[in-house]
């Protein structure tokens, strides 16, 4: 799994309803191992409330460090 690309993060975060600060918190620090980061997602999700959006942008961050 490779770090993404600053453009990579923003585009994610110009989604409507998403969350900048905590998709890009969580991108930027989300390690090498996407499962551990899909893991750690759901729990941060749950422990700071964040809407679907901003729980679709990371996951879609995550899949994209993964398969590129």
């Amino acid at each position: 799994m490779r770090q993404l690309t600053i453009p990579e993060i923003n585009k994610l975060t110009s989604r409507k309803n998403v969350r900048k600060i905590a998709v890009e918190n969580f991108l930027m620090t989300m390690g090498n191992n996407p499962s551990a980061a899909s893991i750690n997602m759901g729990y941060d999700a749950d422990l700071y409330k964040w809407n679907n959006a901003t729980i679709q942008a990371i996951i879609d961050g995550i899949i994209l460090a993964k398969n590129h």
